[in-house]
């Protein structure tokens, strides 16, 4: 069974590519946030507030695009991106 996760896709007012991710993140539907980040080209912000769930297959999803990628999560992912390495590669800010 899939986990619910919805991705939208949008800009930001400085032009930047921003996907929002809101629900769980889990081996279920990792190939649809791949792929979104993928199809995504250059610099991409990538919302995780609305996020409640990640597990590990949804980070090593992340790991490939980190160098592009500027985080804007939450206080309950917070220690989960900082273990995995992951706050070493991009950037996060937390919300």
């Amino acid at each position: 069974m899939t986990t619910s996760l919805t991705l939208t896709r949008g800009r930001r007012a400085d032009g930047t590519a921003l996907l929002t991710a809101v629900g769980e993140i889990d081996m279920s539907n990792t190939e649809e946030l791949a792929d979104a980040l993928t199809d995504m080209t250059g610099p991409l912000v990538l919302d995780l507030t609305g996020v409640e769930y990640i597990d590990s297959a949804g980070l090593s999803v992340l790991f490939p695009h980190a160098e592009r990628l500027e985080l804007v999560t939450n206080p309950l992912l917070e220690p989960v991106l900082t273990i995995s390495g992951l706050t070493d590669l991009t950037t996060v800010h937390t919300r």
